[in-house]
C-alpha cells in the first residue's frame, strides 16, 4: 500500500541520512519514477523532504519527524531487533512486511537506547544459514501469493481450497478448515481439520490456494502450541516404524539419541560401550541413522538393517578398492 511505502521512505531517509532515488527505489522494491512521485507527495503533505543537486546529490530530511516507544528499556529494545533477525516471518510470505516493521521500530526507539541496542543485536546471530561444517539450512521456498492467501484465510477464519502436492502422490485439490501456522527449522506447515479430522500440510507443497467465502468450522480459541505437540506425537508414533537394538560408542550416544523417535531400553555392556533399544520412523530412517556413526555404531538386530549396511559398505569399498 502506498500509504506504507511513504512512512517506509521516511523512516529510510530518516535512519540513513541522504539517498538517491536509485537507492530508495531498491530499498522499496519500486521504480525510481514512482519514488519521485512519493516525494512529491511527502512535500505536498509538508514532511520537510529537500533534494541536494550533484554528483553525491539525493534526497534528505530536515531533522524532526520521531515519536518515541516509551517505556521501552534496552534489554526489550534489543528483543525486538533480535526477534526481527529470525526467518520465520519469510516462510509465511512476510519478509518484506517484518523489514519494514523493524526499520519503524528502531526508528521510534528512545534516543537512548537507539544506537546502544542496534549495536547490541550486531553482536547476536540467531539462525544463521550455514553451521560449523558449513551445512548449508536450506529454507523452504513458499510463493508469497499462496502464502499470503493462506495466511488470510487463516486470520479471516474462511475455508481454504489447496492445490496439494503430498509426497508420492499426484497433486490434488482439496478444501480444508485452517486451524493457524507453525514453522519449524524454517519449514512452514499448515495445521487444519479436514472433515472434522486434524491435517498437517507443509506449506511448500502447496501449489496454489484459494480463500473461500465460507466460514471455517474451528472452534473460536485455539492453543496452537498444544495442537503441534499432539500433532507431533501422533506422527512418531504412527506410520511404519522400527524398533533397533544398537550397541554404541558412549560418545556418539547423544548423535543416536538425537535422530532417533524415542528410546526403549537402555543399558550398559561389559567393554563401556552402550546398548540401546530405540525407535526410528521407517527403514529408511534407521539405515541412515546408523550410516551416519559409520564405526561408532552397530546395529545388532534386526538382521534385514545388518544386511543393508553390510551391502552399502560393500559398494562403497568397491568404489574405493585398489585398481587391479
Amino acid at each position: 500500500m502506498r500509504a506504507d511505502r511513504l512512512v517506509s521512505l521516511v523512516l529510510l531517509l530518516r535512519r540513513r541520512g541522504r539517498l538517491s532515488a536509485v537507492t530508495l527505489a531498491r530499498e522499496l522494491e519500486v521504480s525510481t519514477r514512482t519514488v519521485l512521485r512519493d516525494i512529491e507527495a511527502l512535500s505536498a503533505a509538508g514532511v520537510p523532504v529537500y533534494a541536494e543537486r550533484g554528483r553525491y546529490g539525493g534526497f534528505a530530511l530536515l531533522p524532526g519527524f520521531q515519536t518515541e516507544l516509551t517505556g521501552l528499556n534496552h534489554d526489550e529494545a534489543l528483543a525486538l531487533l533480535v526477534a526481527g533477525s529470525r526467518r520465520g516471518a519469510h516462510v509465511f510470505g512476510l519478509g518484506s512486511a517484518l523489514a519494514s516493521a523493524m526499520l519503524k521500530v528502531v526508528d521510534a526507539l528512545p534516543e537512548g537506547y537507539r544506537d546502544t541496542a542496534a549495536g547490541a543485536a550486531q553482536r547476536l546471530l540467531i539462525d544463521p544459514e550455514t553451521d560449523l561444517l558449513s551445512r548449508r539450512v536450506v529454507a523452504e521456498e513458499v510463493p508469497d501469493a499462496i502464502a499470503a492467501e493462506v495466511r488470510r484465510a487463516v486470520f479471516a477464519g474462511h475455508k481454504l481450497r489447496i492445490h496439494y502436492a503430498a509426497v508420492d502422490q499426484t497433486p490434488t485439490w482439496r478444501t480444508v478448515d485452517p486451524i493457524g501456522l507453525v514453522t519449524v527449522r524454517d519449514q512452514g506447515y499448515l495445521l487444519a481439520t479436514k472433515s472434522g479430522e486434524d491435517r498437517t500440510y507443509r506449506l511448500s507443497r502447496v501449489l496454489a490456494a484459494e480463500e473461500l467465502d465460507e466460514p471455517a468450522q474451528r472452534p473460536d480459541r485455539v492453543d496452537l502450541d498444544r495442537a503441534w505437540q499432539e500433532r507431533s506425537t501422533r506422527f512418531r508414533t504412527g506410520g511404519d516404524q522400527v524398533a533397533v537394538l544398537v550397541r554404541v560408542n558412549p560418545a556418539r550416544r547423544e548423535d543416536l539419541v538425537g535422530t532417533a523417535l524415542a528410546v526403549l531400553a537402555e543399558e550398559t555392556d561389559a567393554d563401556g560401550w552402550l546398548r540401546l533399544e530405540v525407535t526410528f520412523q521407517d527403514s529408511r530412517h534407521a539405515e541412515w541413522a546408523l550410516w551416519q556413526l559409520a564405526t561408532n555404531a552397530e546395529a545388532l538386530a534386526p538382521q534385514w538393517l545388518r544386511t543393508s549396511l553390510r551391502n552399502r559398505a560393500t559398494a562403497i569399498a568397491g568404489c574405493y578398492g585398489v585398481p587391479s
